[in-house]
């Protein structure tokens, strides 16, 4: 059995629907939600990278690099949010942060 497009669109779509599932119903931990939202870019890349390979193209290679820096800056950006969240009220419990808004 050959593994086509479709099956690669289906795993991505597994993936993504983890990820989704992950931060709509797990929305207290920070932690969580951070890699939650991982889940769903790496999804992305997936369907980027079989794509592309079925379409013969190098477009969707290059995509995913771009996909990689922005998800390696959200990393770096909400980890650095998180320490500083955490050593202002001592826990992650995203429902103690609603004083932030304003």
């Amino acid at each position: 059995m050959d593994v086509g497009l479709g099956h690669f669109l289906v795993l991505s779509l597994i993936v993504f629907m983890i990820g989704f599932l992950g931060m709509v119903l797990n929305r207290h931990n920070l932690i969580s939600i951070l890699m939650s939202l991982e889940l769903m870019l790496l999804a992305v890349n997936m369907n980027l990278v079989a794509i592309d390979a079925y379409l013969q193209h190098l477009d969707g290679q290059i995509m995913v690099f771009f996909v990689l820096a922005a998800s390696a800056a959200e990393a770096a950006v909400g980890l650095a949010i998180f320490v500083m969240l955490y050593q202002s009220y001592s826990e992650i419990n995203t429902e103690k942060f609603s004083q932030l808004s304003g």
